[in-house]
């Protein structure tokens, strides 16, 4: 993004400050202040701010803070008595006083070129896929329609995905060749996805190979194998449209992301600067989560119909209000419910906007009230992973115990590396928490914590459970852990993120996490 504002040009996207056409000089802190002064140029920022912003919360002295503010105003040839740029409000923070203008560069190509394309005469490109039939080894006649009924069926439960383009039967069974060729693919059907496979049958036992290729660069993305008997053919064919379908919702971001990186920012499209902030948001840390919302309001910016990248903005706003990264928690709250709504109101249908208007109701507290979107995102995709994962959590705090198992066993099944493994983990731990099942609670509870992705109030469950299943050394350990991480870790904290029903339940996890050192408000 550019931000102009009279002779000087802000390149937030590629870090460089210019004056007339001429880059300017400027220290990384001072670039930061700057950014985050411009962006939020409709407002006063506060000290706290700023130091949340540019030390991440780290105590710092007034003086550091004089300072990097001196060096800012003296790179635009401000001062603290004309204060052209960066106004201060006395005693409670500071703001930037000139109008600026935004915009963003043109786009000169996307990944998506090559030639015969239109290049970049389109917004947005997403990702699309061609599912050929699957060959046949080894087959008798009697179940020669296997080869074409499983693409087929894949065909129709993968249309439900409104983020990916799915060529229809019609186009994608003129292939039938052998070793059909990925380039051939991609000039027919236009496709930059091709899913293959191969079904082999000898005697009682069938075998099935699928293979995702990415038609640009001709690599496998991904490959699996299934196998099962005859008499049961039914359920290796269902065994395979859930993994299926699981793997591309997680494979194909990533290697979108992939690709995204080796471009120049401001040459994405809307859907590679989306598949790029993906990347960043399920890192679950403060830095990268504020990469991912500026990605993902540039994706908004270049296509505002672009549904599921609101749902992104929602997602990144829920994590800022869940694990405290800003003090403005009630803005981010509302950011969480209106960018989910302003996602579901441009594609109803879409599970991840689903998904996120349901989590919204969390932030609020009231996790009950989220369920029906977070039912209506697993109905419409059965196999949304993501879905079962919430459902399971609103579960826990309800004490559906059982319940919860159910679907966070689910979850994991569908999607055994999903970015929210740790928390399918933990939530599992709570469940056999409140069964008294206090082995597989901290079994399944130090999984979690100890998974990538944990943030500190994973590492405060294991805690919690680890002195409740009367384990003092791994309690301590995990606390310390917490504490290190975050200084300002409390019950409180603990129990705003996670509104248990069950009032007894909810005091000895209290009296669990205030004895292992925590605070209590």
């Amino acid at each position: 993004m550019l931000c102009r504002f009279d002779q000087f040009t802000l390149d937030i996207d590629r870090g460089l400050l210019s004056e007339a056409g001429r880059d300017v000089a400027i220290e990384p802190r001072a670039f930061a202040l700057l950014v985050f002064l411009v962006v939020n140029r409709d407002r006063m920022v506060t000290k706290d701010e700023i130091i949340e912003k540019l030390w991440d919360g780290r105590i710092v002295s007034e003086a550091a803070i004089a300072t990097v503010i001196k060096t800012t105003r003296k790179v635009l040839g401000d001062d603290g008595v004309t204060q052209k740029y960066i106004r201060t409000v006395r005693g409670r923070g500071v703001r930037f006083a000139a109008d600026v203008k935004t915009a963003f560069p043109a786009r000169a190509s996307t990944l998506d070129d090559h030639p015969g394309s239109t290049g970049g005469a389109e917004h947005s490109k997403r990702p699309s896929i061609a599912i050929l039939p699957f060959r046949m080894v080894g087959y008798s006649q009697k179940y020669g329609a296997i080869g074409d009924a499983i693409p087929a069926e894949l065909i129709s439960c993968l249309s439900r995905l409104r983020w990916l383009k799915v060529v229809s039967r019609g186009s994608t069974f003129r292939f039938r060749q052998e070793d059909p060729d990925l380039s051939d693919i991609r000039d027919a059907l236009g496709v930059n996805y091709c899913l293959t496979g191969l079904v082999e049958i000898f005697g009682a036992v069938i075998a099935v190979s699928v293979e995702l290729s990415d038609t640009r660069s001709k690599a496998v993305v991904w490959s699996e194998r299934f196998s099962g008997t005859i008499s049961d053919v039914n359920a290796t064919r269902n065994d395979i449209l859930t993994h299926v379908i699981s793997a591309l919702e997680l494979h194909v971001p990533l290697n979108e992301a992939k690709r995204a990186r080796l471009v120049p920012p401001e040459n994405l499209d809307a859907w590679g600067i989306y598949h790029l902030g993906l990347q960043h948001m399920y890192r679950f840390n403060r830095k990268d989560n504020e990469i991912a919302a500026v990605h993902f309001e540039r994706a908004t910016t270049l296509e505002p119909g672009f549904a599921r990248a609101y749902a992104a903005r929602s997602f990144t706003s829920f994590q800022t209000a869940f694990l405290k990264y800003s003090a403005d928690a009630t803005k981010e709250i509302e950011n969480a419910r209106r960018f989910a709504e302003k996602c579901v109101e441009l594609d109803p249908v879409d599970p991840f906007g689903n998904f996120t208007l349901g989590r919204a109701h969390w932030l609020k507290g009231d996790p009950e009230a989220g369920m029906p979107w977070i039912d209506r995102s697993v109905e419409l995709s059965p196999n949304f992973a993501q879905g079962f994962y919430a459902h399971g959590w609103a579960d826990v705090m309800a004490g559906r115990n059982v319940e919860a198992l159910k679907q966070l066993e689910n979850a994991t099944a569908l999607s055994p590396l999903d970015p929210f493994l740790y928390a399918m983990q933990a939530a599992r731990g709570l469940a056999y928490l409140q069964l008294e099942d206090y082995d597989n609670a901290l079994l399944w509870a130090e999984k979690g914590a100890r998974a990538p992705g944990a943030h500190y109030l994973i590492g405060a469950i294991a805690a919690m459970v680890s002195k409740i299943s009367g384990d003092e050394k791994k309690a301590t350990y995990w606390a310390e852990k917490v504490k290190k991480r975050r200084p300002d870790a409390s019950a409180a904290t603990f129990f705003n993120a996670f509104p248990f029903e069950d009032s007894d339940m909810s005091r000895s996890m209290r009296k669990a996490l205030v004895s292992v050192g925590l605070r209590e408000f």
